[in-house]
């Protein structure tokens, strides 16, 4: 009766882990889309990151949507670590997803201002937000892939979630280097790329991740 009871325990956990794992992605887009379209006259999302959303008097909402969605990675974390088999350092991918949810809380607590032209700024310690989120959100997947491969139920997830994290990789340092500096040849185009990296290949993987976690809860 016991362990019964700790077997359902444990796998409901997993199954509201593995729904905010969903929630996560799903309510973070959301969020900053309805911002940038409903709220935001002057925002470009081409040329602006999600961040030049806080640079406003109602970048407030963008900050919650920030802390909001750190929250649910954390939880979608917990759950997922215990939802896949054991293996020697397998606690580092859990852990990176949760290094990824530190660095939306910094962005949160650290948000873009707006100077007397109207241009979003850095004032300090933002970029380390960024740089935390993407490289370890992409890192995550990396070392998550190789933890799918020791679990047959979740070995047919192993080349995806690999093959993500290293375009996520990619992504960061195309970010880094060539698109958020400014005078960088990718300036222009900024916000689409970060938005190509979230929408199109960090997004995508971590639902995929939840919604398996889902079923084998």
């Amino acid at each position: 009766m016991v362990m019964t009871s700790v077997l359902v325990s444990r796998n409901g956990f997993q199954r509201w882990s593995a729904h905010a794992g969903v929630a996560g992605p799903l309510l973070f887009t959301a969020g900053f889309a309805a911002q940038e379209t409903f709220l935001r006259d002057d925002y470009s999302p081409i040329a602006d990151p999600i961040s030049a959303l806080e640079a406003d008097p109602t970048g407030w909402l963008q900050q919650l949507n920030f802390l909001a969605f750190a929250a649910l990675l954390l939880i979608f974390a917990a759950g997922l670590h215990r939802g896949i088999a054991a293996t020697r350092f397998g606690w580092a991918g859990p852990a990176l997803l949760g290094a990824a949810a530190v660095g939306l809380t910094l962005a949160a607590v650290f948000p873009l201002r707006e100077d007397q032209a109207g241009n979003a700024y850095d004032p300090g310690n933002h970029v380390i937000a960024g740089v935390t989120f993407f490289s370890c959100s992409a890192l995550a997947l990396l070392v998550l892939s190789r933890r799918f491969a020791a679990d047959p139920r979740w070995r047919g997830l192993t080349r995806y979630v690999g093959v993500a994290g290293v375009v996520g990789l990619g992504c960061f340092v195309m970010l880094g280097r060539f698109a958020m500096p400014e005078g960088s040849p990718l300036h222009d185009v900024a916000g689409l790329l970060q938005r190509f990296t979230l929408l199109a290949v960090t997004f995508p993987a971590l639902l995929t991740i939840a919604l398996r976690l889902r079923r084998l809860a």
